[in-house]
């Protein structure tokens, strides 16, 4: 296990303290946990469910709604066909879609602290127009999931939305505002909760939870998450992650708040296959 990266930690914790859209437990949404998950084999299709009741009990929508990067977000979900091997179609609507997303969060205080770390460390360029240019590659430049196949996936595609290879394996999905728009359709069946070592259960006021369960016919086993967090957040710190390393697989142990996470980006070319925070102690 990697060493506590300091610098980050700061980093992240600076952007968290100053997430200003970030929802609050216990006011802006309530989950409810409920049981603790089984144990999954590879290709179980039947899990057992701890969770009779879905996960988020309420979320104020009207928040969703009005705070721009989470209204321009939500836009984008339904951009994409989620399985993978089909090839993605974008239109000159769905473009001008990422670009009010990308435009909004490049307002936020979150994302101008990352902006400027990345300029100390020569990874980003200084003028707003270009970075935006640099984040657009990053996240929503499509390729292909498989070598020389059709553009079927893009890192926000992946990570956000998330994906099904063959009906029968998630891929992604990361995203708590996807996971209860997603549950509010009855598309997806939360199965319960999977524990920290050293913490019986979790509590409701958690932000980052380990999860499991089934979507479009397919179960996850562990889903991990940051719950609450504005789009921007997470754009900020998978993108800082990705930047900082070539390497193919990038894991970097933080603390955020009382939380101790690896951040595990791996990158598919220039741009990111996958990112997600993995709670240390699960």
């Amino acid at each position: 296990r990697k060493a506590l990266n300091h610098e980050l930690s700061k980093l992240f914790n600076e952007m968290w303290d100053m997430d200003v859209n970030r929802f609050m437990p216990g006011k802006d949404y309530t989950i409810e946990l409920q049981g603790k998950a089984g144990a999954v084999q590879p290709g179980d299709s039947a899990v057992r469910d701890s969770a009779a009741r879905h996960l988020f009990h309420n979320v104020n929508e009207e928040r969703l709604k009005n705070i721009t990067t989470f209204a321009t977000f939500i836009s984008l979900l339904d951009n994409y066909e989620t399985s993978t091997g089909v090839e993605e179609v974008v239109t000159p609507e769905e473009i001008a879609e990422n670009n009010s997303f990308l435009d909004a969060i490049l307002t936020t205080g979150v994302m101008k602290l990352a902006h400027e770390y990345l300029l100390k460390k020569n990874l980003a360029k200084p003028n707003l127009a270009d970075f935006k240019h640099q984040l657009y590659d990053i996240w929503f430049q499509l390729y292909a999931r498989k070598e020389g196949d059709r553009p079927d996936s893009c890192g926000f595609e992946h990570v956000f939305v998330g994906e099904t290879r063959r009906g029968k394996q998630i891929l992604g999905l990361h995203n708590w505002v996807q996971f209860y728009l997603q549950e509010k359709r009855n598309q997806i069946d939360y199965k319960g909760y999977i524990a920290r070592k050293n913490k019986t259960r979790p509590d409701r006021d958690d932000q980052v939870l380990s999860i499991q369960f089934t979507w479009k016919g397919s179960v996850k086993p562990v889903g991990s998450t940051l719950i609450g967090v504005s789009p921007e957040f997470e754009f900020a710190l998978y993108t800082v992650v990705f930047l900082l390393s070539e390497e193919r697989v990038t894991r970097e142990t933080v603390k955020i708040e009382e939380y101790e996470l690896q951040i595990v980006v791996c990158r598919h070319g220039h741009h990111i296959g996958t990112a997600y925070p993995v709670l240390l102690n699960t």
